[in-house]
Formats: structure tokens, sequence, C-alpha cells
């Protein structure tokens, strides 16, 4: 297993969080939507759009040269602005991304476990989030306890209990 630390998130982490939008739409191997198509697309945004946000939380994992390798935050959104993983008002979605060499190593776990503490320590119930179907990242999120609120056209919505 590579090495790597986590941090708390911070404002200045904006720019390195859409690169995690557009790690997390490429999971597919041999499919590659260009980071301008990416960042263009308006539910994209909203994951990053005039991040740090009050309510928004995060965690990045870097390497040992202080890189960051991954990201896991979430957001807070009202239904008339709401992102793929929606359920509520007041329920945070998740957004998780690794750079693809750092894939298969861990850290999507530990990021994923951090921040579902950061989130229960915030007073959260739940917490939501997005996934393609076929994406190799759904077992990881059913193993930490996500379980399916909503499918539709080959996207899942997965919430967990925090208490």
């Amino acid at each position: 297993m590579a090495a790597f630390t986590t941090r708390p998130a911070m404002p200045d982490d904006g720019g390195f969080l859409a690169d995690m939008v557009v790690e997390a739409v490429n999971w597919r191997e041999g499919v590659h939507r260009p980071r301008p198509t990416v960042l263009a697309d308006p539910i994209s945004r909203r994951y990053i759009a005039g991040w740090q946000r009050p309510g928004d939380a995060g965690v990045v994992a870097v390497d040992a040269d202080d890189r960051p390798v991954g990201a896991a935050w979430y957001r807070l959104f009202q239904a008339d602005r709401a992102a793929h993983g929606f359920v509520a008002a007041g329920v945070p979605e998740l957004v998780i991304g690794v750079r693809a060499p750092w894939r298969a190593q861990g850290i999507g776990r530990c990021l994923l476990r951090e921040l579902v503490e950061q989130a229960r320590r915030s007073g959260f119930a739940r917490l939501t989030l997005s996934v393609e179907r076929e994406n190799y990242a759904r077992d990881l999120y059913r193993s930490e306890g996500f379980l399916t609120v909503e499918a539709r056209g080959g996207r899942e919505t997965m919430a967990r209990r925090l208490r």
C-alpha cells in the first residue's frame, strides 16, 4: 500500500476538488470525459462552486511529498439547486475522487470513513451520494453501510444513517 496521510479540506482546495469531480466522472477504464466538458455540466459544477461554503466539509489524502491524491467532501443542497444524490434539504451529499494511479489502495475507504465521522460529529443524521450502477466504488459504499434509496437511469442514490 502506498504511503498517504489525510488532512482537512481547506478553502484553497477548490481547484483540486474540481480535479476530483473529473476523476469521479472518469471512473470507467477507456472512457475519458475532458475536464472542460465535465466542469461545464451544471450539476458537476454544483459540487465545487463557491467551495467552502458554510456546511461544506471534506478531507484530502496527500502522498509522502504532500501532493494531494484524493478527496472526499460533502455539501448541502436545496431542492431547487439539487445535485445527483439529493434526498432532502439538510442532508449532505458527498463526493469522492481519487487519482487513477492511487485507486484500489485503501485511500477511498479511508477518506469515506473520515468524512462519515466528520458528518456524524457535525450532527447530521444521514449522508448521501450518487454513483453510476456499474461503478466498482458502489461495492465500497455498500460495504461501508450505504443503501440504495433510489435508482434511475443507470445511477443510484445511496444513503447511510449516521445515528
